[in-house]
């Protein structure tokens, strides 16, 4: 079992590529961003993952500077671009922007959509965006409109036109959800790869766990305007911070107790919870692929060092097959919940047949319950 305090991301040496600190927001009385902090290094992706209207893309609003916070400060490599009082405008913040909408010039030509955000000498101009082409793969299109690409093209044109004027941070929002799923995971891998040679520091939203903890080196878990967990994938997935941020990532399974002498008993049997007092309730919150199915009764009784605990009788209620794995739902006499367990390949007993539920201990998480 573990008991689960707050993660921290790994500390910089050096002055991040972008540091974000106490950034707040507020609408017509309504807190929308609450003391939002985060540093991103050069190179280095990081995701801000919430549900929808938890405010992951008004603080990327306020990092471009097309919105103004109410309170915190915003910093690029060590010097401040944005307080209540300062502000660096957002033409001059060296920050480039991708969305889910490419926003292409459709009357514009590749090239001349790569070459928008450039000044200067044509010469150089002109070799910059024939350089970027070629690394997006989309040399031979330079000539082609928009509509004559395909969606993953547009999407290398919207990556070259926003790595053109050499920014220092990318601010992504969702950019990749229009996307086929055939093509999704090769074009965000290529995108990412391009962005961390350059050494562009990114700031990502996504409301999709999958996505950030394929592309992320760290996620910031965000929650009613707030960054409640911040870390590297598997820390943040390991070791939640709280309940909600275990389901945020998959089913769960909830088992609820009350504690004596550093004992829960359950169904289950006995849990170890120490440190917590004496007559508080608490979660004990398991993951689907984490409980044990058997046909026979297994466990040896309430002993909580014994791994598996005891065995508890369930009827299967629903089994479906979800394409890698299947997903077995049970009832039990003891509760009226229904709990879930997944199984790898084709596993599809029928309504009612018997099994016997086990929890493995040290998948488990104990969250007590907040009055």
């Amino acid at each position: 079992m573990k008991f689960i305090g707050n993660s921290e991301g790994p500390s910089l040496t050096h002055p991040p590529r972008l540091e974000i600190r106490n950034l707040t927001r507020r609408y017509e009385g309504r807190t929308v961003v609450q003391d939002v902090s985060l540093r991103v290094a050069p190179g280095q992706v990081t995701c801000l993952l919430g549900p929808s209207g938890c405010g992951k893309s008004t603080t990327l609003r306020m990092i471009a500077g097309v919105e103004m916070q109410d309170s915190g400060e915003i910093w690029v490599d060590g010097a401040l671009l944005c307080d209540t009082s300062f502000r660096v405008p957002p033409e001059r913040r060296q920050i480039g922007l991708m969305f889910q909408d490419f926003a292409l010039f459709p009357h514009l030509r590749v090239a001349e959509n790569v070459a928008f955000g450039l000044s200067g000498d044509k010469t150089v101009k002109r070799k910059r965006v024939a350089e970027l082409l070629e690394r997006v793969g989309l040399a031979r299109y330079e000539t082609a409109f928009p509509h004559e690409l395909s969606g993953g093209e547009q999407q290398r044109v919207a990556l070259a036109r926003a790595l053109a004027p050499r920014p220092k941070i990318m601010l992504m929002d969702e950019p990749f959800s229009g996307l086929d799923n055939r093509l999704r995971d090769g074009i965000r891998d290529q995108t990412l790869d391009i962005l961390r040679e350059e050494g562009t520091g990114v700031l990502l939203v996504t409301h999709e766990p999958e996505e950030a903890m394929r592309m992320a080196d760290e996620i910031a878990l965000m929650r009613d305007g707030r960054i409640v967990q911040q870390g590297a994938p598997y820390n943040i997935f390991n070791a939640p911070v709280d309940r909600d941020a275990v389901a945020f990532f998959s089913d769960v399974n909830v088992i609820r107790g009350k504690v004596y002498g550093a004992l829960t008993q359950t169904a289950f049997g006995q849990f170890l919870t120490p440190g917590v007092p004496d007559g508080s309730e608490v979660e004990i919150v398991i993951r689907p692929q984490h409980m044990k199915l058997d046909f026979d009764r297994a466990g040896r009784g309430p002993d909580p060092t014994i791994e598996m605990g005891t065995a508890v009788r369930g009827e299967v209620a629903r089994a479906r097959f979800m394409g890698s794995e299947s997903l077995v739902e049970f009832r039990t006499e003891h509760d009226d919940k229904v709990l879930r367990a997944t199984v790898p390949g084709v596993f599809l007993p029928a309504k009612g047949t018997v099994m016997w539920l086990m929890i493995r201990r040290d998948k488990c998480f104990v969250f007590p319950i907040k009055t």
